[in-house]
């Protein structure tokens, strides 16, 4: 069975080299719970707590720019669509709040972990 590059190669005379780099050099700016992320496909990043099990396709359509190495599209003329899949749910390091007085006695100590939840992107439609 031959690899995608060299099907590239045969139908189009594509160099296949060049043909998997500009797989690798497409991306996209997708906004996920109020932060902007730029993704690209195969990525694994962690986002804020999205709802769902391990396993799950989530779809994000708030894509702010897509970029596939030659054309550029911002703004209202993007149509894309980000799928990803969900892989963990984790928490993140401990944040801890100490708040004292001075020459009081008083000291309180609250602390918390951040949820996350990992995730792959599968494709950039």
């Amino acid at each position: 069975m031959k690899d995608f590059s060299h099907q590239l190669f045969v139908r189009f005379k594509i160099n296949p080299t060049f043909a998997l780099l500009k797989i690798c050099l497409m991306f996209a700016v997708v906004k996920i719970a109020g932060q902007q992320f730029k993704v690209k496909q195969g990525q694994q990043l962690y986002v804020p707590h999205l709802a769902g099990k391990a396993g799950d396709q989530v779809e994000f359509d708030d894509v702010l720019l897509t970029d596939d190495g030659d054309n550029q599209t911002t703004g209202a003329g993007v149509k894309s669509k980000v799928k990803a899949e969900i892989v963990d749910e984790v928490k993140g390091d401990k944040v801890i709040a100490f708040k004292m007085k001075r020459r009081k006695g008083f000291r309180k100590k609250h602390g918390h972990r951040t949820l996350f939840t990992q995730i792959k992107i599968t494709e950039i439609a």
